[in-house]
């Protein structure tokens, strides 16, 4: 993890010590669930519940030694039990029942983090889409001038974008919140299905329904899909701001301290270094989810070929999106928009685009419409190449047309209905919300 794009509260999580901790956690439950029935001893379920965490370095120390990390933690978590309580520990189970059952529960916490990001971002996008509801500026088609939108329109889009993404991220969250403790190669030979549905239920966490001797790892690609989709999305949205702030745009811009400094050079740049940003994660994203995608096929009923992968990509890209998510939030609660900038923008083309009002006019009033749409793309090649206005043009081609039809207004008649849809997203992003709180897989930071 990239401590410059990681927020402390993921960072935290995905620590040596709370993976730990997670552990000596999944642990003591699997011991509590086997003295309920019998199998370990009263007395060394409470040897075990005492023993204090072992350090770090000393795991560490431990697995220089054994090559395995997961009994470099037993030896010594153990190592201050009484030896006829330090036996019972780990009874039945198999490495990965601790590493994947403790993984689900981290990457539940961890996607419930990415969650509220991403509803606090399609939130925002709302009220500020709302707010710039009848903000007029141009649409571009191909990066060129197309006809009169508004800037809240172009909000709205993307905040109907990040509305699917809260529905991706919350069913890849319920796919991950899962564990198993079946023992070698899933069959449960040595430890009794209850007590894993009782780890995994004091945990919130689902069981794997066939385990091999391990979680299956697309679980994982459709967390890292669900984040890499989410990247993109979150990119759509800074590119559209890093091309609104070019010089010959000068719509929006990002907000800045003031000792802002764009440029150890040229003291008058003011960049959009912050959607650049956005755009750039977007794409270790998306890599990372090739690499989740891989660890799917593993050998028959396991091999280790995923962890390594794992180690890399699961913490960096949930701490990535979550930085991501926030950063676009700040970015666009702090955005300043130019109205004035856009409506000048709007006559720059002296017309140009109200060319297709007047081509349908002319075909409604009764032109053939070949006719109407070849006389209109004349009169604009004229005008583009004069730069006089279209209504000129038109003019010198026997076309009268009344400055009505030159209106921005007449494009945005008829969109109540887009709004009606707004409002439902406002109401769909507390559903997400309360339906992730429900999932009995849910578990509270």
């Amino acid at each position: 993890m990239i401590e410059r794009y990681t927020r402390p509260e993921m960072a935290a999580l995905w620590s040596d010590e709370t993976k730990y901790a997670t552990w000596a956690q999944v642990e003591l439950l699997a011991s509590a669930a086997q003295a309920s029935s019998g199998v370990v001893p009263e007395a060394a379920l409470a040897d075990i519940a005492a023993a204090p965490l072992p350090s770090v370095a000393r795991i560490r120390e431990l697995e220089g030694e054994r090559d395995h990390e997961i009994l470099a933690f037993l030896a010594a978590w153990t190592e201050t039990m009484p030896p006829e309580s330090a036996r019972w520990v780990h009874h039945g189970m198999t490495s990965y029942d601790l590493v994947d059952t403790a993984q689900g529960l981290l990457l539940a916490r961890s996607a419930d983090l990415v969650l509220d990001a991403a509803r606090a971002l399609t939130g925002l996008l709302v009220d500020r889409a709302v707010d710039h509801w009848d903000t007029v500026c141009v649409a571009r088609t191909h990066g060129v001038h197309a006809e009169p939108t508004t800037f809240g329109h172009k909000l709205a889009v993307h905040a109907h974008a990040m509305g699917r993404c809260l529905e991706r991220l919350t069913a890849a969250r319920r796919a991950v919140a899962v564990g198993t403790l079946s023992g070698p190669v899933g069959t449960y030979s040595h430890i009794s299905p209850q007590v894993e549905a009782y780890v995994c239920g004091a945990l919130g966490l689902g069981v794997e329904p066939v385990p091999t001797q391990v979680v299956a790892r697309d679980r994982h690609a459709e967390l890292l899909a669900a984040l890499a989709n989410t990247g993109a999305v979150v990119e759509q949205f800074a590119l559209e701001m890093r091309m609104l702030q070019r010089t010959e745009v000068g719509e929006v811009e990002e907000p800045r301290s003031g000792a802002y400094q764009g440029s150890s050079a040229m003291p008058h740049k003011r960049n959009p270094t912050t959607s650049e940003r956005l755009c750039g994660l977007a794409r270790i994203l998306r890599a990372n989810a090739g690499a989740a995608y891989e660890n799917i096929a593993l050998w028959h009923e396991r091999d280790l070929a995923h962890s390594s992968v794992e180690r890399v990509v699961l913490p960096d890209s949930l701490a990535i999106a979550q930085y991501q998510l926030v950063s676009a939030a700040a970015l666009l609660a702090g955005l300043e928009v130019d109205a004035e900038r856009m409506a000048r923008n709007l006559r720059a083309t002296h017309g140009l685009i109200y060319s297709s009002e007047v081509f349908l006019a002319l075909a409604a009033d009764g032109m053939d419409r070949e006719r109407a749409y070849r006389l209109v793309q004349a009169a604009a090649d004229d005008a583009r190449t004069t730069g006089s206005p279209l209504t000129e043009a038109l003019a010198a081609r026997g076309v009268n047309a009344p400055e009505a039809w030159f209106d921005p207004r007449r494009f945005l008649g008829n969109r109540d209905h887009l709004k009606s849809r707004l409002d439902a997203l406002r109401t769909s992003i507390l559903r997400t919300d309360t339906l992730t709180k429900e999932d009995p897989r849910h578990v509270e930071l």
